[in-house]
């Protein structure tokens, strides 16, 4: 036990090592980042008649995916080049209307010279992004990214963990500041995430809720035999009351006639013990937004309206079933 004791504390305290290590790494690139540089790059992409390309080496190439991934995602179109398959025809796929992000710690991975040599012999923006400015790839750039020159989280010093972090965070900036400056919207982002856990809260109610003859709507003046056959049908849990101009007045759940139940319920009338001015939301409104509404009011139903009148309902069990809780 002791010595299972003593490993679990040297884990601990090299895992804290690693997290301050690259800590420290993002506050040295929060203080040495340059602005003028990063609006110029920032400027190329937003002027980029084509796509933007990244391209990097090993590790470097493996951060590229994900930041090619995160700009095409939030509206700017991106893709990964592998150096070595540039070499060999793939120079092709870059135009002159394209935007370069060339990624290196050293600024001297030998993979990337023909990508740079292929950006200058046609004029394509290149923005480098590297720790060493004084580098190959640093001299080639129109612009650099610098990246901190402090090391690396691994005690050898010598697999990349703390310059592939800031890399990454780089990358986040400059989709962050992408998405910013084209006004990318949620409905936008929902174009893009269509399926998976994501897409799913990604979208709209109207996507989800029942409309037509699916509604469980009655007038407000239905007599309770009404309700009841009118619940029973539709199989939602309750029932939504109109008045004579079609606009939502009030509502019925299967749980509020069992807390009124009585023999005399039948002799009642909707208007009698409906619940006045329900919850409800708009058809545009997110689903995570309805699910909240439920969860935070301790419902299972919400009416849809549009102008005060109702054109759907959306029960919890469809946002169960489509994976948004």
């Amino acid at each position: 036990m002791p010595a299972l004791l003593e490993q679990l504390e040297s884990d601990r305290l090299s895992a804290i090592r690693t997290i301050d290590s690259e800590i420290e790494t993002l506050n040295e690139l929060k203080k040495s980042l340059d602005a003028e540089s990063l609006t110029k790059a920032l400027d190329f992409m937003q002027n980029a008649k084509g796509r933007i390309i990244i391209t990097g080496m090993g590790k470097s190439g493996h951060i590229g995916k994900k930041i090619a991934a995160s700009l095409a995602s939030t509206g700017t179109p991106s893709f990964f080049v592998h150096p070595a398959e540039a070499s060999h025809g793939d120079l092709g796929m870059i135009t002159e209307d394209d935007v370069v992000i060339a990624i290196s710690n050293s600024g001297e991975s030998r993979e990337l010279i023909d990508i740079l040599n292929y950006c200058k012999r046609f004029g394509i923006r290149l923005v480098s992004i590297t720790k060493n400015p004084q580098s190959s790839l640093g001299k080639a750039g129109d612009v650099i990214l610098r990246l901190p020159d402090n090391g690396e989280a691994c005690p050898l010093g010598l697999a990349p963990t703390s310059s592939t972090t800031a890399t990454l965070v780089l990358g986040d900036i400059l989709t962050i500041g992408m998405l910013e400056r084209k006004g990318f919207s949620k409905e936008q982002f929902n174009d893009r995430h269509p399926g998976g856990k994501l897409g799913s809260i990604l979208k709209r109610v109207s996507d989800l809720m029942h409309t037509g003859q699916e509604m469980p709507v009655l007038d407000e003046n239905a007599n309770m035999q009404a309700v009841l056959l009118e619940m029973t049908s539709k199989r939602l849990g309750c029932v939504g009351f109109v008045n004579e101009t079609g606009m939502l007045t009030g509502i019925l759940t299967d749980g509020d006639l069992r807390r009124c139940l009585s023999a005399q319920i039948l002799d009642e009338k909707a208007v009698d013990l409906m619940t006045r001015n329900p919850k409800t939301i708009s058809p545009e409104a997110m689903t995570a937004e309805a699910l909240k509404i439920m969860h935070d009011k301790k419902i299972t139903n919400l009416f849809v309206l549009e102008g005060g009148k109702p054109v759907g309902v959306i029960h919890i069990h469809d946002l169960l079933t489509n994976g948004v809780a």
